[in-house]
């Protein structure tokens, strides 16, 4: 087996970024393939905490190559302060590569996203006003301007006039705020590009020759799959495809180059930003899953919305993706609860719904069907071994598999890299056959 695709299986912070990079011990590359610095995960080595927004979890290895591809989207300004940082804390960076076709976020992008969430008011979608939106949108406009622009001044100045005419005219009569500077853009970017030459290449071309070669390559999602440009709450949702499909596209290989699809689910859900969300809690268990979960953004800060359990938007998530296995992570955080709750089913006009429910309008007013089990107080976060967990925290996990008929792999309780339980030893051996090196320490 040589290539695995990682995905959100909910609305995004589920925990991949911990996941990816315990994995990315057992393989030679790790490839993003969408979204941008809208995105955020989180590693904790011993007592330091690296929070990376571009740049492929598996940079925390030495000798994995990692890959931000064609389908993501790049503020070289959050690049090259990732990049700064890593090299302070003694990270090497040099296998880093930046795919020549992956689109620039420009300052016009930041103002416009910001811009346009305030004149939405009430119905804002609540972007992380990173630019991501804009820039997608000049992608499939066909006006967008891509990393290898910046390796020839005279065709990157031509496109950012252009840019810059109908931007700049948006900016000042739409939105009534002074123009930006075509002179300071160029000259930032410019800087930015000798910065950054030196990691472009084709990442398409790598990526497929590393597969040819046997090599063993994660592909790394951001977001999650109910935030999909096409099959998430739309428009609640990203501007990139999140699912395993993406892969494909964002990375520029063949869906028959895919071997497993693994999806990491959260053992409650989150959500930030505006949109539907069934089970969210509001109250005190809401309260104590944010505070516990340590449930703030890795990008804004931003205090996550937090609830049970959705089975039905699992079940979805499973059929989209293709799921091979599942990755359960924070359920240390269910720890000291009475009760627990797995939401089974939706119900709405007298009518039950068992899968997700073709209308937005149903999802936003649903009121979700519960099936309730006894919770745990015990402190597992020490625990190795799925035996040696709680009755009623294997019974939470097989509940879950059979609901799923997909089965957990592993499972997380706790952020370092070895609060990891393996369920199943079989699936590790088939992914990744033999460790390949020890742990980075910093």
């Amino acid at each position: 087996m040589s290539a695995v695709v990682i995905i959100g299986s909910q609305w995004g912070d589920e925990g991949k970024g911990r996941i990816i990079d315990l994995l990315s011990n057992h393989v030679d590359m790790v490839v993003r393939f969408q979204g941008g610095d809208n995105a955020g995960h989180t590693v904790v080595l011993g007592d330091k905490k690296f929070k990376l927004h571009l740049i492929p979890s598996g940079i925390l290895y030495p000798d994995v190559i990692c890959v931000i591809g064609n389908g993501v989207v790049i503020n070289p300004e959050v690049l090259i302060a990732e990049l700064d940082d890593l090299e302070k804390k003694g990270i090497n960076i040099s296998n880093l590569r930046i795919s020549c076709n992956a689109h620039l976020v420009m300052p016009y992008h930041i103002v416009l996203d910001k811009a346009g969430e305030h004149r939405l008011g009430k119905s804002k979608i609540g972007t992380t006003h990173k630019g991501i939106g804009p820039v997608y949108e000049d992608k499939a406009s066909r006006s967008g301007i891509r990393i290898q622009d910046l390796l020839d001044p005279k065709i990157f100045r031509t496109k950012l006039e252009e840019s810059l005419k109908f931007k700049n005219a948006v900016i000042e009569k739409v939105y009534n705020m002074e123009p930006l500077d075509l002179e300071e853009i160029f000259t930032k970017y410019r800087k930015y590009a000798d910065r950054i030459e030196k990691y472009i290449v084709d990442t398409s071309f790598l990526t497929n020759k590393a597969i040819n070669e046997n090599k063993k390559v994660l592909f790394e999602g951001a977001q999650g799959t109910l935030l999909d440009i096409d099959h998430g709450t739309y428009p609640f949702v990203t501007s990139s495809s999140t699912i395993s499909g993406g892969v494909c596209i964002g990375a520029g290989v063949g869906p028959g180059r895919i071997d497993e699809a693994i999806a990491i689910t959260k053992a409650y859900v989150t959500r930030v930003g505006s949109g539907p969300f069934p089970t969210e809690e509001e109250g005190d268990i809401g309260n104590y899953l944010r505070k516990k979960g340590v449930e703030y953004g890795t990008t804004t800060g931003r205090p996550r919305r937090c609830g049970w359990l959705d089975i039905v938007a699992l079940k979805y998530s499973v059929m989209i993706n293709s799921i091979d296995s599942i990755v359960i992570t924070k359920l240390d955080v269910l720890s000291g609860l009475k009760n627990i709750k797995i939401c089974t089913g939706y119900k709405h006009g007298g009518k039950i719904y068992s899968s997700l429910p073709p209308h937005q309008t149903i999802l936003h007013k649903c009121e979700p069907i519960y099936e309730e089990f006894k919770g745990w107080d015990e402190d597992i976060s020490t625990v190795n071994n799925f035996g040696e967990l709680p009755e009623n925290a294997r019974s939470y996990i097989e509940k879950i598999e059979g609901m799923l008929k997909v089965p957990v792999s592993l499972i997380s309780v706790g952020a370092e890299r070895s609060r990891i339980i393996v369920r199943d030893e079989s699936l590790v051996q088939r992914l990744f056959k033999q460790k390949r090196r020890s742990a980075l320490t910093v």
